[in-house]
Parts: structure tokens; sequence; C-alpha cells
């Protein structure tokens, strides 16, 4: 089974060792970031830093002249990814061996969401989201494709993994965040989310609802939530909180959204690709999830990307619905967090991948070769190489 990790460009420049012990762990990919969010990430072998500290989203190569003059346009990384610091762990991650596949955040931007507020997420309270682009917004959803195109294919790429290609809501770690004081549970996150920034006011009247009644509704809604009700998981907690009619609304409006922005974004970068190049969502099989992993229609994507990466650090349980769905041909990437310090179990990797190939997985992500120590890694080297 085909497995890849996912690496920064800053976990291997300036460091001579870092491809030879990435390639030594038994994965035959490397998927690496070259469009990525703020984060301040642990370099636990590097020789010159411990730290990294990204401020700000960027990309990790030139950025090339389809954004001249454009209001939206990707930022410039400062000294943690300078000049074409992609290009540069590319080069040296495939001497020593590895495929090269991109890596490439999109919908998730807080420097834009600060300095064009009106690019954000706003919930039913009037509260913005800077860090979450709405891409019901022309202006928006232009700069997301063309973000997709250019940081997808990349010299020397052999494909691409799209995350966050979708809504993004509440859902985000946030400096000294301070957001876990009441349970939200699935029917929370799900109305917190909602936007009501202009064109989506404007989507809310396409369909015959009141948009300012539709905000009071959510708030009423959220109510027995701030008392202290926790939600039931599910859908159905949904329905209860918001009533059925008017959440199978917001749903097919948002559905409908996300659909054709990823629908977009998956033909334009096929088309600007070389044959062969592959391209896979991050995703989850309930479209009214937002986040990293988008909420996406199983059957509707994989009918337009080549497959998936599903997120399995609660179990690989979200890989049946995109089993039951997929076509002939189709990848369903099982991803792992295999850092212990994350909440990542690579003690019981072998199992688990185990328990996701029964479940219809074709390929393997971990996370992160990058982050975590020398014990997790050893396990990880240890579990590939008896799946040999």
């Amino acid at each position: 089974m085909k497995a890849s990790t996912f690496v920064y460009p800053w976990d291997v420049n300036g460091d001579p060792g870092a491809p030879a012990r990435i390639a030594g762990l038994g994965v035959r990919q490397a998927t690496l970031a070259s469009a990525y969010h703020s984060t301040r990430a642990l370099t636990p072998r590097h020789p010159r830093h411990r730290i990294v500290t990204a401020r700000h989203a960027a990309v990790y190569y030139p950025a090339g002249p389809r954004w001249d003059g454009r209001r939206l346009r990707p930022y410039a990384a400062g000294d943690w990814a300078p000049e074409d610091a992609y290009g540069a762990a590319a080069s040296a991650l495939a001497e020593a061996g590895l495929d090269v596949h991109t890596w490439v955040v999109l919908a998730h931007n807080s420097r834009m969401g600060e300095e064009f507020p009106d690019t954000s997420v706003v919930n039913a309270y009037g509260d913005r989201y800077p860090w979450a682009p709405c891409i019901a917004q022309p202006d928006t959803r232009a700069y997301l494709v063309d973000l997709a195109v250019e940081a997808a294919v990349r010299p020397g790429a052999g494909g691409t993994e799209l995350e966050s290609l979708g809504w993004y809501g509440l859902v985000h770690l946030h400096a000294h965040d301070k957001t876990a004081g009441v349970a939200l549970g699935d029917a929370g996150q799900y109305l917190m989310s909602l936007c009501f920034c202009p064109p989506c006011r404007d989507g809310c009247t396409e369909l015959g609802l009141d948009p300012d009644e539709l905000a009071a509704a959510v708030r009423r809604a959220l109510e027995p939530v701030w008392r202290g009700e926790t939600p039931a998981e599910g859908w159905e907690a949904v329905e209860k909180l918001l009533g059925a009619e008017l959440a199978t609304a917001t749903r097919a409006w948002r559905d409908s959204v996300a659909r054709s922005l990823q629908s977009e974004a998956v033909t334009a970068v096929r088309a600007a690709a070389p044959e062969g190049f592959q391209i896979l969502l991050h995703a989850d099989p309930a479209s009214y999830h937002s986040g990293a992993n988008a909420g996406v229609d199983p059957e509707h994507i994989l009918s337009v990307a080549d497959g998936v990466v599903v997120p399995c650090a609660g179990g690989p349980g979200l890989l049946t619905p995109f089993a039951e769905r997929g076509v002939e041909g189709s990848v369903l990437a099982a991803n792992f967090p295999v850092v212990s310090g994350m909440g990542g179990s690579p003690g019981t990797l072998a199992q688990d991948v185990a328990r996701a190939v029964d479940l219809g997985a074709t390929e393997v992500r971990l996370y992160h070769a990058g982050l975590a120590s020398d014990e997790d890694l050893s396990f990880v080297t240890r579990t590939l190489a008896a799946g040999r």
C-alpha cells in the first residue's frame, strides 16, 4: 500500500539529513506544503532551529503574474519559507527517491480576513470569522480557484492534495483559543458556521428565505446550547434545533456553493496539469461539516477528483461512505496522525491501517514527519517495513 507523509519546506531546507531520513521511514511519497495557513511548528531534529513561526497564510514559491493588479492575491512567506522554499525542498526530496505531491491549503487565511474583512464568513450574530473566507463570494472563489491551480501544479509535482476546499466555519485553533467553554456538538458548530455576508444573504433570498428571519431563527435555536444543553450529534440534531425545513434549505444552499467550487477548482487544476497528475481533496463525507476536511457529497467528489484524503484520527469509519459510492480507480487515502504529543497513536498504526484497508482504503497518509518525535517515527518505520 502506498504511504505518504506530510512535510513542510522548513523541515527539509537547511537540514541535509532530512530527505534521507524521511525516505527511510518507508514512505514512497512526500506531500509537501506549497500554500499554507499561519502556524507555529516544532522542528525537533533541525540543526538550526526548533520552532518555526509562520506568521500568516502564504505561498512557499514566487507567485506568478496572474495576480498582477488583483485585490485578492496570495501573500509571500517571510523568513520561515523565503523565495522558492517549496522548490528547494521538493528537489531535495525527489533526489532522495520520493515522489512529491503538493499540499495546498485554500479557504483558510486569517491575514486576508484582517486586511479585507468583507471576504469573511459572518455568523448569525454579526461576528466575522477572519480566518474563514466566504466561498459564496465571486472574488473569493476566483482567488481560490487560481490559487489551487498555481500552488498545486508546481514543477516536478506528481499530484496535489487540496485542503479546505469548501466552507470553513467556527472550528479553528486560533492563538490562545478560548472557544471550548460550551460544548457545541455537530449541530452547534453548523449553526455557528452559517454565513450571513451579503452574497449569502442574497442566496437565502433566492431560496425564498428572509435572511434576517433566518438569522433570528439560528440565534433562537442556539439558546439552549448557550445554557449548556449539548445537542446530539448528526444532521438530525441540526433539524431538531432549527427545524427540518429551515435546516434543509440552508444545507441545500451551502452544498450547492461548495460543490460548484470544488468542481471548478478541480477542473481548473486538471486543465493546467500534465497528464497523469493526481488530484485529491481532504474531505469529510458529511457535506454539512466545515473545516480543513471540507464536507462533500462522496458520490459527487469521486466523480470529479481522483480521490480523497479522509481524516482517521477517530478511527477509519469515515472511509465507508466513500467506499460505498466510489468509482473504480478512486484513491481513498486514510489519514492517520502519528504525532503522539498531538493525540496521534503511532503505536497502533499497524492495526489502524489494517482496519482502514478492510474499509476500502487504498493509500495511507501520515501526519506529520516533521512534527513527530524520533520515537513516533520509529513506530512508523517498523509498521511500514512490516507491511512491505
